[in-house]
């Protein structure tokens, strides 16, 4: 049976109790749960836009990636969802920023609604 190993940094956002893992190693490969522009100190969403947003989400996911041992350079798949495509070419002129030469693969999509209403999320899965 294949061991599955849940991390849990303090350099982000706490998952809600029994529900979900920040991220879970398996097979070496991290699959890093849906982050959202959370302050990790209050739990809050930070104040700005699309773009401060989209900043957050990636370091969100990059403190949860280092916690397991891994970084946003070996990202291979990403999934991004916006509460609005109106959103598209702002949230990825700040995407475009990360993930090292090789970009992952990638899906976005458009979606009724976020997690507090926000306007965007972000999760990806990495090799270690």
């Amino acid at each position: 049976m294949a061991s599955k190993i849940p991390i849990l940094t303090e350099t982000a956002p706490p998952p809600l109790p029994g529900i979900y893992s920040q991220a879970i190693i398996a097979n070496g490969m991290v699959y890093c749960s849906g982050s959202v522009a959370l302050d990790p100190k209050t739990g809050n969403l930070i104040d700005g836009d699309i773009k401060a947003h989209t900043h957050q989400c990636i370091k969100n996911l990059s403190n949860v990636l280092q916690a397991a041992g891994s970084d946003i350079t070996k990202v291979v798949k990403v999934n991004v969802f916006l509460s609005n495509m109106d959103n598209f070419a702002e949230m990825n002129g700040v995407y475009t920023q990360y993930w090292g030469d090789i970009k992952p693969s990638r899906t976005c999509v458009a979606v009724k609604t976020l997690p507090l209403d926000t306007d965007v999320e972000i999760e990806c899965v990495a090799i270690l």
